[in-house]
């Protein structure tokens, strides 16, 4: 069986530029396959085309060939808009030319360096026309790279992964552990894992053996237990754990069970870290106490499973938080890569820990946010403060504690 990499974990490289330059056709050159559709009618790339594969010496990556920039029409807008999405999940954008530079080029160019992405200028149709000195003069002067190439017949497409391979940041998977950091080699870590419903059968979610797996790779140890042991589990411990970390849902037992010198956390909150920014979420944490009933508040899932039972986003979550709040709150559920452009209708944005995003995803949505002066949470942040426990579950991540008592005016014990 072929091992597979989850998209999380992958570079995301986005091919961007107008109609009819050739990005599907240098895609497919890239890929050795005919992953993309290619015509010579412009605008035949519709929605954003994902391919995962191997570039070596590099690793697992994901490709993102993408519609024009410049296509029009309302249905041209709306794929625009698809191709600005695609933007936000970019960790090394290429701008693909015919060899003409226009705003269209300006713009990306533009946009990449706002958001500080590294780029790789490809001016593909090599054989049929030239770039201007003027541009490839400027683009040097920038300190971009520039790789001519002929999709076609593949000629310059090994330049090509030669500048990217220079391109990509050498910490594109992040240089955040997901716990290691938390638990010392040949400590050992608790692991709570509750077996409900919408556990997958036969396996553990993502986040779990991704948590094990870095456990691993430190060299410490972990326990895997359901909530119902955890108790006679700690109490046999000749040496206490360094840290327990339970599944959000389970946190008001598993604190209780929980001895107070032991550091506990939840999943949830190791991937705020570990995916985008604990100290903002933390920060936004703090307007659940600004709510209102009525108040409108959009819970965003970074995947796009189907909901079953006591699903924590659609009935958990708003529970408690009505709880909290004392009255109804407007809740609003989006999945994958459908987060609107425009949050500012919104007092909270309660996000998950995005185990399937790669880290730019996470962190170009937490920066939506906060252009929009809108707050964003976790759903285990959230979880915890409104069960009275926001500290207890905070108790490994001192700056996330300081961010708390200067947020908030009260000391952080």
């Amino acid at each position: 069986m072929k091992k597979r990499t989850f998209k999380g974990f992958r570079l995301h490289i986005g091919l961007f530029g107008r109609r009819n330059v050739g990005k599907s056709s240098l895609l497919n050159a890239m890929t050795r396959q005919s992953v993309s559709i290619v015509s010579d009618i412009a605008g035949t790339t519709t929605d954003p085309v994902e391919k995962p594969m191997e570039l070596l010496p590099l690793g697992p990556v994901l490709c993102i060939d993408t519609a024009g920039i410049d296509d029009v029409g309302a249905l041209g807008e709306a794929r625009v808009q698809k191709t600005n999405r695609a933007v936000e999940r970019t960790d090394l954008a290429v701008i693909v030319s015919d060899g003409q530079w226009t705003g269209f080029e300006d713009e990306l160019l533009r946009r990449f360096a706002e958001l500080e992405l590294p780029v790789i200028v490809v001016f593909n149709k090599a054989d049929v026309t030239t770039p201007d000195d003027g541009i490839v003069n400027r683009l040097t002067l920038l300190n971009i790279a520039m790789v001519a190439t002929q999709a076609h017949n593949g000629q310059g497409i090994a330049d090509l992964r030669d500048a990217l391979l220079k391109a990509a940041p050498d910490d594109y998977l992040g240089n955040i552990p997901i716990v290691a950091d938390l638990v010392p080699p040949g400590k050992t870590a608790v692991l709570v894992v509750p077996i409900d419903k919408e556990a997958p059968k036969g396996r553990l979610i993502l986040p779990q053996v991704q948590t094990i797996r870095d456990l691993l790779d430190n060299d410490a140890a972990c326990m895997v237990v359901k909530e119902r042991e955890l108790r006679h589990v700690l109490s046999n411990f000749k040496t206490p754990p360094a840290l327990v970390v339970t599944d959000s849902q389970a946190f008001l037992k598993v604190a209780a069970d929980t001895p107070k010198e032991i550091p506990m956390t939840s999943f949830s909150i190791l991937f705020s870290r570990f995916k985008g920014d604990l100290t903002t979420q933390v920060k936004g944490t703090l307007a659940v106490d600004a709510l209102h009933p009525g108040d409108k508040i959009l819970v965003a899932e970074a995947c796009s499973h189907h909901p079953i039972g006591e699903d924590i986003g659609r009935v958990k979550i708003p529970r408690w938080l009505t709880q909290y709040v004392g009255g109804k709150l407007d809740f609003h559920t989006v999945q994958g890569q459908d987060f609107p452009d425009d949050v500012s209708e919104y007092k909270l944005v309660i996000h998950c820990g995005g185990c399937m995003f790669n880290r730019r995803a996470m962190l170009s949505r937490l920066h939506k946010c906060h252009e929009a002066k809108v707050p964003i949470t976790n759903y285990g942040l959230v979880i915890a403060y409104s069960l009275g426990i926001f500290e207890r579950a905070l108790t490994p991540f001192p700056a996330a504690l300081q961010a708390l008592k200067d947020s908030s005016g009260k000391p952080a014990n």
